[in-house]
């Protein structure tokens, strides 16, 4: 049987002529391979390798392996909503605070060397434009019917007790009074929207990010940390709208005040000490058990002794859900805790 074979030739980026099987071509694959049978067995040779090879090229365009690594824009498919992820180039951390620093507590010590890969963290907490749409809304009518039965696979928050804005108003102040139950589940919302995995940060990455390379904590200026921080003393007791404050080097807005911000890890008092101060895990990920999150940045109702990249905070369910009249109380919503909120972060190696 004679087929046309008319494929791009994957090693030299060739089209071979339609004529290539028949013999009465002239191109180079037919000059070069000469007889029909040789010509045959070469164009069975050739589509497997296409088999092979288009499909791999596809993983890789579509995989983070090739993705620039760089700041980018992401807009929740179906809104108008967008919100930056910052590029955070991985290095070593001196995790922790040394004994002399000024607020400083026992959970903050032994300080340690931790080395982290590259990842991405949002510019700004995430805000309440962010957050409704997943509370709030559905698939888009234009999504694939598979990303649109992931996205709505996953469990959204029930109504809660009170107004979880407190009042202030929502927009673009950052969402607040979630729990950590909550904000995993739109961590998992938005990455079936996107296709992109999206995670809460883990106590490393977080402190390394407030960091950003310079193991002085602001609060030894208080000039400085007014410039970069919402707090007890400048937020008028409530939240404020991201971004509205100087970055810290790394481009990131609000990392401390405003909200304090959830970590991916459980919390565990004694946790700096699980390991020798030199020899830590690469990409530490926190304890396997415990039943509070970490909590890191302090909040605008913080002081400046709290308002630190090494202070190690958590979640309190008991403190949190005080006036909640609900039995059970609520696993979305804190009735009492209305200074936590949260920044999503995306690893680059998927």
């Amino acid at each position: 049987m004679q087929v046309e074979f008319t494929a791009i030739d994957p090693l030299s980026g060739v089209v071979p002529d339609r004529t290539f099987l028949s013999g009465s071509g002239t191109g180079p694959l037919t000059r070069l391979l000469g007889s029909p049978p040789a010509r045959k067995k070469a164009v069975q040779f050739i589509q497997i390798l296409l088999l092979i090879l288009l499909p791999l090229k596809s993983v890789r365009s579509s995989g983070t392996e090739t993705e620039p690594f760089q700041n980018y824009m992401q807009t929740i498919p179906g809104t108008s909503v967008t919100f930056k992820m910052v590029a955070i180039r991985g290095g070593l951390l001196t995790m922790g605070s040394p004994e002399n620093e000024l607020g400083r507590m026992a959970n903050e010590g032994p300080q340690h060397q931790v080395r982290l890969d590259n990842f991405w963290l949002g510019q700004t907490e995430v805000t309440w434009n962010e957050y409704e749409e997943f509370y709030f809304g559905g698939s888009p009518p234009d999504l694939p019917v598979e990303s649109r039965d992931r996205v709505d696979a996953v469990s959204r928050p029930t109504p809660p007790y009170g107004a979880p804005d407190r009042g202030w108003g929502a927009g673009s102040r950052p969402a607040m009074s979630m729990t950590y139950l909550a904000a995993e589940r739109y961590c998992q919302w938005l990455s079936a929207l996107t296709g992109k995995s999206y995670r809460l940060p883990t106590e490393a990455e977080w402190e390394y990010a407030c960091k950003a390379g310079d193991e002085t904590e602001p609060m030894v200026d208080p000039s400085a940390l007014e410039a970069i921080a919402w707090s007890s003393v400048n937020s008028r007791k409530k939240t404020q709208e991201v971004a509205l404050k100087r970055p810290n080097p790394w481009g990131l807005f609000d990392i401390l005040g405003n909200v304090s911000e959830l970590c991916s890890d459980r919390y565990d008092a004694d946790y700096y000490k699980s390991h020798p101060p030199t020899s830590w895990p690469h990409n530490p990920k926190g304890p396997k058990l415990g039943n509070q999150r970490v909590v890191r940045g302090g909040s605008f109702l913080a002081d400046s002794t709290k308002l630190r990249c090494s202070r190690r905070e958590h979640t309190t369910r008991i403190e949190c859900l005080v006036t909640d009249p609900n039995e059970p109380k609520s696993k979305w919503w804190y009735s009492d805790c209305f200074h936590i909120g949260f920044r999503i972060a995306r690893s680059v190696k998927q």
